[in-house]
């Protein structure tokens, strides 16, 4: 998978596109500005995140694999690669989240209040 870095102008004063790999490791943080990153992260082989609530209010997007969201009352939710959640539930029971065969890649930004 490639992410595209952006555009940017070069030495010759053209605009160019440069890609590159998602980052090694299972988690890796973007700095955006002073207390705010962008979090890209992929789950291991099938995993399972028993309950739990975010740290923070954000807008979650999956990049490549398949996550299972389950919540106390049933509802279970598959989200493809280009799917996008909002995960505002920092209070209560919270969610479990699943890798859907083998592992899934995801960036989360939080949301300022």
């Amino acid at each position: 998978m490639c992410i595209r870095s952006g555009i940017y102008t070069g030495d010759d004063g053209q605009s160019h596109l440069e890609g590159m790999a998602v980052p090694a490791g299972a988690i890796h943080r973007i700095p955006t500005k002073p207390g705010e990153d962008l979090v890209i992260r992929t789950s291991t082989v099938n995993s399972f995140s028993d309950w739990h609530n975010p740290t923070r209010r954000q807008y979650l997007f999956v990049l490549d694999g398949q996550m299972e969201v389950s919540v106390k009352d049933g509802t279970t939710m598959l989200f493809n690669p280009g799917d996008m959640l909002l995960a505002e539930d920092m209070t209560g029971q919270g969610h479990v989240t699943k890798a859907i065969d083998g592992t899934y890649t995801s960036v989360s930004m939080g949301i300022p209040d």
